[in-house]
């Protein structure tokens, strides 16, 4: 050995050292120097770091709180009662502990994708290597929401792993301050909410990047394989292997074992919830055809189960239902979990032989398997699913009841209601009952499409009726008939995409960006997507899907029998529709906003938070739906996007958050910008007049989303096609012309072409406005910050015109 403190030691030896200079000096401005990027005044930020910019926007939009109960049971002080002003025995009021309910929530969602991005990331650097380049398409800036929070240009995988130290070392403050006895202010715990909302955007970023970059996922691109959505599309004569959760990790070993032993014909792959969507990317870049079909949704698990079409199912993580082992076990399918988030009490089998565990789950010794060692997972999981098809078929597995027991526990039904009480829509179970005493079971058919099969109604029985079930019996033709298409994710949005697009979204002459993302709790089945994608993307708008949505939205066809996908193509363009992938995927739909500030404006982004959000908040017209949300990864993305400042609209069921960000129309001191030009104060109209709200119908939406578009750097023709579909929707879906519309109106050619001699009359006359108005000012470069003077030359330049 060398005498290393003398100096005496060669190179050679050097072979297992690990330099991390970097980290030691631990400063991301001197790596980005030496890389040559300019870094901005607020790399990695802390929970203090953004402060001002969260309190601008809250003063704008303020947060509506709606309790549950006026009770606080978060420790053995309590519990308090908080109503009435009352404080709790820690101090605490009910808008602060409604505000800490709220983070509470967010770092929930922010963190399951953080949790997905480590576990991801980890598996990948094992396989591939810590110098493994970050590869996502025809772009510059691979990772800008890691770019414009960090500071960090990320360009392989190692890069990575100083971005998830800095995500999961916020969140561990951010979960600190939730304790009791911390932080009193309501506005404080909000500008967290805002904080991690925002960290969640860049856990998903890494999950995604990672992904993309090692397994062959599409890479930017608008040709990304079309794929068979729907139950109908399950072959329920072969063994079928069912995947649910969100991580793909060990299901792709799952697919090379399939594909390397030549089983593809042989069974059925198929998957529900993003794993699926991300199952349907796996080495499809080079134009290979997906291996694996995709079920659907989260509220499609039970349905799908209680089938007992599946013979094998693998969980992996995130929106699984808690008793899907319970559930299989009824029907003996053996269940594999592969993540250490869900175990379900199984088993640790990782150490065992294949033909160990397959004969132990076969002759039903366990009911299912915990296995982390995905190469073992890779080949039990097929050959189980194999050999359990045929044991299966020999038991005769009855699922679900014939006709006349259908007709039999019709008549069971006494009609008392609890069923309905309890359902979270309502829905006329007791109607359908009635009928199916007379054989007419078509009313349990209607409600197939409207159920999100969460099992409530089957517990709320006084008389053990299995109402799910009857449900989807009766709906065995429309299942055999649940057919349709969905694109795979195509990933991020690239440079060059920006490039031809970014001047169109910031002047409006395309209207807007309709991000439709969220889950599958719709208030009234999942038909509303299409109607709103279909309504959006006729009038050009540049429609988005993610995660849930986006299968849901490939299950209806037009009267030519084509999908919305199949209908419009995938470029980042006015009237095209795009599906980025799966949940966490929707940091691309961020990072689109970011790279228009970026690439097409110029501006700095590195370390550069609060100038992109207020490039964003006032010139990208951009609405963020989330019709079905019910989760806390929900609640997350949407408080991400609400901090860059752009709204999101969730469904009926969002109220249940408790909680919005709505402003004030009538308060003209609250909407005001100022001039990038010369720093002068200007009005502008409440547009986004809200951050977070809720709409109880569609016909309330599409007005709403079409308002919510409308920017201060509007040229005249974006104002005039913008203003356009909002009074033409207002007028289509709720019979009136939209109120305020004339708040919109800075001069006669922001008017629709149309009606603009009838729209000059009613501004004489209803509203004082004479032909020769004083006309206002129309904003380039209108921003929330005041020290005008501190932005770049850059800016300035732009904004004489350009931007």
């Amino acid at each position: 050995m060398s005498d290393i403190s003398a100096g005496q030691f060669s190179i050679d030896e050097l072979e297992n050292v690990q330099i991390t200079i970097g980290k030691i000096v631990g400063a991301v401005e001197k790596k980005a120097k030496e890389e040559g990027v300019e870094v901005g005044p607020t790399p990695k930020p802390g929970i203090s770091t953004l402060r001002d910019w969260d309190y601008k926007l809250l003063a704008r939009y303020q947060p509506v709180y709606t309790p549950v109960c006026d009770q606080c049971c978060y420790c053995t002080f309590g519990k308090c009662d908080l109503g009435g002003n009352k404080e709790g025995a820690c101090g605490i009021n009910m808008e602060a502990h409604q505000a800490r309910e709220t983070l509470l929530r967010v770092i929930t969602g922010a963190a399951a994708h953080a949790g997905h991005g480590r576990h991801i990331l980890h598996h990948l650097i094992d396989l591939y290597g810590k110098d493994k380049p970050i590869d996502v398409g025809p772009s510059n800036l691979v990772a800008p929401n890691t770019q414009a929070v960090t500071g960090i240009k990320p360009e392989t995988l190692g890069d990575l792993e100083e971005v998830m130290d800095y995500v999961e070392e916020q969140l561990t403050q951010l979960l600190a301050t939730i304790h009791a006895g911390q932080e009193g202010a309501a506005s404080d715990f909000e500008s967290k909410v805002l904080h991690g909302g925002m960290l969640d955007h860049v856990g998903m970023e890494v999950s995604d990047l990672a992904q993309i970059s090692c397994l062959g996922m599409p890479k930017s691109d608008p040709e990304a394989p079309l794929v068979e959505i729907g139950m109908g599309c399950i072959d329920s004569t072969k063994p079928v292997l069912v995947v649910i959760g969100h991580n793909v990790a060990g299901v792709t070993n799952i697919m090379d074992y399939i594909h390397d032993h030549g089983l593809e014909d042989k069974m059925e792959l198929a998957g529900l919830c993003c794993t699926a969507i991300d199952m349907t990317r796996y080495q499809t870049d080079q134009g290979q055809k997906p291996q694996a079909k995709v079920i659907g949704t989260l509220a499609k698990e039970l349905k799908m189960i209680r089938s007992g079409v599946p013979d094998v199912i693998v969980v992996d993580e995130q929106c699984v239902r808690a008793d899907v082992l319970d559930e299989a076990k009824k029907l003996s399918i053996p269940v594999i979990t592969t993540n250490e988030k869900i175990m379900y009490g199984l088993r640790n089998r990782s150490n065992d032989s294949a033909a160990d565990i397959i004969e132990d789950l076969s002759t039903f010794k366990e009911p299912g398997a915990l296995i982390l060692d995905f190469d073992v997972l890779g080949e039990v999981a097929p050959e189980l699913a194999i050999k359990m098809s045929k044991i299966r078929e020999e038991m005769g597995i009855k699922a679900l009841p014939s006709e006349e027991e259908l007709q039999e526990l019709s008549a069971k039904c006494v009609q008392c209601g609890a069923c309905e009480l309890d359902c979270p829509d309502n829905l006329p179970i007791m109607a359908a009952m009635k009928a199916g005493v007379d054989k007419d079971f078509s009313k349990f058919e209607y409600l197939h499409d409207k159920c999100i099969a969460c099992g409530r109604c089957d517990q709320a029985c006084p008389k053990d009726i299995p109402v799910l079930n009857m449900i989807e019996k009766a709906s065995q033709k429309l299942i055999r008939e649940e057919k349709g298409l969905m694109r795979a994710g195509r990933g991020q949005i690239s440079d060059p995409e920006i490039r031809e697009e970014g001047v169109n979204l910031v002047l409006g002459t395309t209207p807007g960006i309709i991000a439709m993302v969220g889950c599958s709790n719709y208030p009234n089945g999942t038909k509303d997507l299409y109607a709103v994608a279909d309504e959006m993307l006729k009038r050009n708008y540049i429609v988005v899907m993610s995660g849930c949505s986006a299968m849901d939205l490939g299950m209806y066809k037009n009267e030519d029998g084509e999908t919305l996908y199949e209908k419009y193509p995938a470029k980042f363009l006015a009237g095209n529709l795009i599906n980025v992938g799966s949940c966490v995927s929707n940091a691309h739909i961020t990072g689109t906003a970011i790279k228009v500030a970026a690439i097409f404006a110029q501006r700095q982004v590195s370390g550069n938070y609060e100038e992109i959000a207020d490039y964003i908040t006032n010139r990208i017209g951009a609405v963020g739906v989330a019709w079905g949300a019910y989760s806390q990864k929900a609640a997350s993305i949407a408080t991400g996007c609400n901090r860059l400042g752009i709204p999101v609209v969730v469904g009926p069921h969002g109220s249940k958050y408790r909680r919005a960000l709505i402003g004030k129309p009538y308060q003209e001191e609250d909407w005001k910008v100022y001039d990038a030009r010369d720093g002068s104060e200007m009005p502008i109209p409440s547009s986004p007049e809200f951050l977070l709200t809720t709409a109880e119908s569609i016909e309330e939406l599409l007005p709403m989303l079409a308002k919510n578009c409308i920017r201060p750097s509007d040229n005249n023709m974006g104002r005039m096609i913008k203003l356009t579909h909002y009074m033409e929707l207002s007028q289509k879906y709720l019979g009136h012309m939209p109120e305020d519309w004339y708040k919109f109106v800075r001069m006669e050619t922001d008017l629709p072409l149309a009606k603009r001699e009838e729209l000059l009359k009613i501004l004489e006359k209803d509203h004082g406005w004479e032909i020769d108005w004083k006309r206002k000012k129309i904003l380039s470069g209108p921003t929330m910050k005041s020290d005008v003077s501190a932005q770049p030359t850059n800016v300035k330049r732009l904004c004489k015109g350009e931007c």
